[in-house]
This record gives C-alpha cells, sequence and structure tokens, in this order.
C-alpha cells in the first residue's frame, strides 16, 4: 500500500465549492459544484487559489491532483455569475487563480466527463492529464464570438502539434479522450470513474521521488520554454547544480546502493 492510498485527512468542507483532501503527500483538490457541472464563480475560483496556496505551502506535499464531482471535471466560467459581475479570477493569477500563474508544485488533472472552455484550460494549466474514455476536451469560444483567453490560446500550440491546437481553437468543436491521447494531450485514458484513482497512482509515483529533484526538474522543462538557446544551459545549471550538492542526492545514491527506500529530508 503506497503513502498515498493510507488514509486520509479532509482539510475543506467544500463551502465555496472546492474541497481538499491530504492523501500522504498528495493533495487532492476537488471542484464541487456539481449542480454547475462545476462551473466557477468568483468564490469557487478563489477557493481554488487558496488550494493551490496550500499545496505549495507545504513542505510535506509534493503533487496536487485537481479533479471534480459528479462526473463531471470542468464546463468553464459560471455563466450565470459572469451575467452579475462576478468573474472567476484571481487577480494576477489568472481563471481559477491557476492558468496566468502556474502552480509550483507538479499538478496532475483527473478528468471525467467535459472539461469545456475554462475547464479545459485549468487541466491545461496542470502538467499532467488522466482521462476517463468518456471524458471531453474543447474550447468552444470562437462559437460565441469570443477567445480563449484563459490560457487554451497560448499553451495548445506547445501542448499538441500546430495543426491540432489550430483545428481546435478554431472549429470549437471537443475532442474525446482517445484522440486526446493520440495527439499527446492526455498520458492515460482509463475505463469511466477510474481516472482520480490513475491519476493518484500516477502522482504517488512521482511523490515518491526527491522532493528537490521534482521542484527542479519542473522549473528547467517549464523554463525552457521561455530560454533562448544561449541562456539554456547556464539556467539550467543554476537550477539542477544545489540539487547535485543536496543531502538528498547524497541519500539517493547511498540508498540505492544499500537496496533499500531512500528518506528524504527535502535539502
Amino acid at each position: 500500500m503506497t503513502d498515498v492510498e493510507r488514509g486520509t485527512a479532509v482539510t475543506s468542507d467544500g463551502v465555496d465549492g472546492v474541497r481538499t483532501e491530504r492523501r500522504g503527500r498528495v493533495l487532492v483538490i476537488t471542484l464541487d459544484r456539481p449542480h454547475r457541472r462545476n462551473a466557477l464563480d468568483g468564490a469557487a475560483a478563489r477557493a481554488l487559489s487558496a488550494a493551490v496556496d496550500e499545496l505549495e505551502a507545504a513542505p510535506d506535499l509534493a503533487v496536487g491532483v485537481l479533479t471534480g464531482a459528479g462526473g463531471v471535471f470542468c464546463a468553464g466560467m459560471d455563466l450565470k455569475a459572469f451575467v452579475t459581475g462576478d468573474l472567476p479570477e484571481v487577480p494576477g493569477r489568472g481563471l481559477g487563480g491557476m492558468t496566468e500563474r502556474l502552480p509550483e508544485k507538479p499538478m496532475v488533472a483527473a478528468v471525467e466527463g467535459w472539461a469545456l472552455a475554462g475547464g479545459f484550460e485549468i487541466a491545461l494549466a496542470c502538467d499532467l492529464i488522466v482521462a476517463g474514455a468518456g471524458a471531453r476536451f474543447g474550447v468552444p469560444e470562437v462559437k460565441r464570438a469570443l477567445v480563449a483567453g484563459g490560457g487554451a490560446a497560448l499553451r495548445l500550440p506547445w501542448r499538441v502539434p500546430t495543426a491540432i491546437a489550430m483545428e481546435l481553437l478554431l472549429t470549437g468543436d471537443p475532442i474525446d479522450a482517445v484522440r486526446a491521447a493520440a495527439v499527446g494531450l492526455v498520458n492515460r485514458v482509463v475505463p469511466d470513474g477510474g481516472a482520480l484513482g490513475a491519476a493518484l497512482e500516477l502522482a504517488g509515483t512521482i511523490a515518491a521521488n526527491g522532493p528537490l529533484a521534482i521542484a527542479a526538474t519542473r522549473r528547467i522543462a517549464v523554463g525552457t520554454l521561455d530560454w533562448t538557446s544561449d541562456e539554456a544551459w547556464d539556467r539550467q545549471r543554476a537550477i539542477a547544480d544545489p540539487v547535485f550538492a543536496s543531502r538528498d542526492a547524497v541519500e539517493g545514491a547511498t540508498a540505492f546502493a544499500e537496496k533499500r527506500p531512500p528518506r528524504w529530508e527535502g535539502r
């Protein structure tokens, strides 16, 4: 049994539409507005942002898993709230408090049902996506004379081949989980109802690794999208060298030689 499977501790009750639950070194964040297909209003966006803050602030948490209640991931922005001026954005952090300023720790999206419009953009703000076989992904904004401004137009061209990104963005038509996996958007497709379990398994595998190495590797992988070829190696070196000099690096090598599980200290 893994740390992820051993017991849980609920840390919020979902009063603002978001619940969090700790499972070992993994924080499960659940969008909990099934009566609105988990569409986000202002309160839910702020609660989601607070959940990301919880993940980032806790040294004993390594990975976040984002999912939705009621068999739906997220239908995007709550239009009923929108017409009253209640927007699901957090200043400086974007839609749901995570699309403009990406979370600092790895995030896995566990998608069942629809990930639509802003819901798809929240999934794109995660590092990995696990989907139930019946999941659907789409950015239909152009069908309403709108722009997918919550990150899809920016991120899809480097998450999938350009032609596929343009098809999704310009037609507004959704794709299913199987095709999403075929074009490299989704990491794993599992039977309906199994996305959260598979995402927890994936998150548990990540969380078992050295925390300093996880953080540094992710910073390099995300940062390289903005680095020039001339600066990339120096930028990588500045991030990676302290990890090689850490106590965890010595522990990793020692544990391997002694054929035992490593005991990470995060330093």
